[in-house]
């Protein structure tokens, strides 16, 4: 069950970029953001929902959005994941998943009948001051961006 919803600011934390830069709640503030959370770097579904946000970029700054992924992945990780795909934007490393955690996503799930904690993919839509506008539960892989214009175009 999520920990937030529509109308809170996402929780203080601290992660690190792709990068290796610092980040905080402090810079999701002053421009609207996709925060989407995903399970794995390089696997399938994490990486068509990867490419459908990458071509999608421009039409989401046109918008005033900016886009940040998280996952349970190292830096190391989301670096090769990056270079592999042309991403052109920002992952945090929540290696600690304090962060998916605090918004809910962080749950148990199973997989051919094995139980394990994972992240339960997940997308916020943010305004500029870390405020949950939007929330898509059931992400479209494929077409993350398309549900992300649908929700923006109401």
């Amino acid at each position: 069950m999520l920990k937030i919803n529509i109308g809170d600011q996402i929780p203080a934390f601290q992660s690190v970029t792709e990068r290796g830069a610092e980040f905080s709640l402090n810079d999701l503030k002053g421009s609207p953001t996709v925060l989407y959370f995903y399970p794995k770097d390089n696997t399938s579904g994490c990486t068509l929902e990867a490419k459908s946000l990458r071509d999608a970029k421009e039409e989401l700054m046109r918008r005033g959005y900016k886009i940040v992924g998280v996952s349970p992945d190292s830096v190391k990780s989301h670096q090769n994941f990056c270079t592999k795909h042309d991403l052109n934007f920002t992952l945090l490393a929540d290696t600690d998943h304090s962060l998916s955690e605090a918004v809910g996503v962080w749950r148990m799930k199973r997989m051919y009948g094995r139980e394990y904690m994972g992240i339960v993919r997940t997308t916020f839509l943010l305004d500029a001051e870390a405020r949950v506008t939007h929330i898509i539960e059931k992400v479209d892989t494929k077409d993350s961006y398309g549900q992300i214009v649908a929700l923006l175009d109401k």
